[in-house]
Formats: C-alpha cells, sequence, structure tokens
C-alpha cells in the first residue's frame, strides 16, 4: 500500500511538472497559447500557477517585473510538496 502511495504521488508531480513545462514552451509561441491545447493547459495549470502568480506581484522584489517567474516557483514549493507528502505516506504505513 505504501509503495503505491508513494508512486501515486510521484507519478501526479511529474504530470504537473510536464504540464507546467509544456505551458512556459508553449508561451514563447505565440498562437499556440490561444489553441485548444494551449487552453487545456492553462485550465489544468492555472490553479497551481495563479496563486503563486499572485504571491509574486505582491511581494516587493517581484512587483512589476515583466518576466513571470512564478512556473519556476510553483515547481520548487511543488518539489518540497511532494517530498513532504511522500514522507507522511512513509511515516504513516
Amino acid at each position: 500500500m505504501q509503495q503505491l502511495l508513494i508512486h501515486a504521488i510521484e507519478v501526479f508531480f511529474r504530470l504537473l511538472y510536464f504540464l507546467i513545462f509544456i505551458r512556459i514552451l508553449l508561451s514563447w509561441l505565440p498562437g499556440l497559447n490561444q489553441s485548444a491545447v494551449g487552453h487545456l493547459l492553462y485550465q489544468l495549470t492555472e490553479p497551481i500557477l495563479g496563486p503563486v502568480r499572485q504571491m509574486v506581484d505582491r511581494s516587493p522584489i517581484g512587483g512589476g517585473m515583466m518576466l513571470d517567474f512564478s512556473p519556476i516557483i510553483a515547481l520548487f514549493l511543488m518539489n518540497i510538496v511532494e517530498v513532504i507528502l511522500t514522507s507522511a505516506v512513509m511515516t504513516i504505513f
């Protein structure tokens, strides 16, 4: 049971990492963000990137920046959450 949960957590986060990375790549290609794939990626990743972007925009460092560092920060935070969840599963089971 423990290994199954750990594997599920790893797959979930790898999928999210992949989706965010693809969204970053699509942001460099005008027009693809407006495609069906672009809209789907937006819907899947914005619940993670939106709150991070708001935190960065409100910070004294991030306010008014032209570059969006929220994907990098989100990936970092997701990695921390993945480690915490994996550790919790290992402790509980």
